[in-house]
């Protein structure tokens, strides 16, 4: 009998760790995606408006200034642990910003932020509980 709430208690725990690390995860993408937009220069907006997160890649013809304004929101993406998470830009302008262009230094606002992935994770993980 002792075997079988053990059986249990650990099943349970499994599935909490589980629950858990999707968590962790999701957070952590989520606080990426928003240190991207944060660090994306405002100057007209349409940058910061054609972000988007998708579980599929992004496709270059995908419609600009689409849900303007929206927070990045990655709970409706169903994206098991170990799947992809795309993060980018639409706007046609988004790797002259990032990388510059015609001797004009980029922003680096996806390199910049994609460095702090380590820290985001840690910082999402203790502020996470079982």
């Amino acid at each position: 009998m002792a075997s079988s709430n053990f059986s249990a208690d650990i099943a349970a725990w499994a599935e909490r760790t589980k629950t858990r690390m999707e968590e962790v995860v999701n957070l952590s993408a989520q606080r990426l995606a928003e240190a991207i937009v944060e660090a994306t220069p405002a100057v007209s907006g349409e940058l910061t408006n054609s972000f988007r997160v998708s579980a599929a890649p992004l496709q270059s013809g995908d419609a600009e200034g689409a849900d303007e304004g929206q927070s990045v929101d990655l709970a409706g993406l169903g994206v098991p642990l170990g799947g992809l998470i795309h993060l980018g830009f639409t706007a046609s302008h988004a790797a002259e910003v990032e990388y510059g262009k015609d001797g004009q230094a980029g922003q680096g606002m996806v390199r910049l932020a994609a460095q702090t992935w380590p820290d985001i994770v840690a910082s999402v993980a203790r502020d996470t509980t079982d």
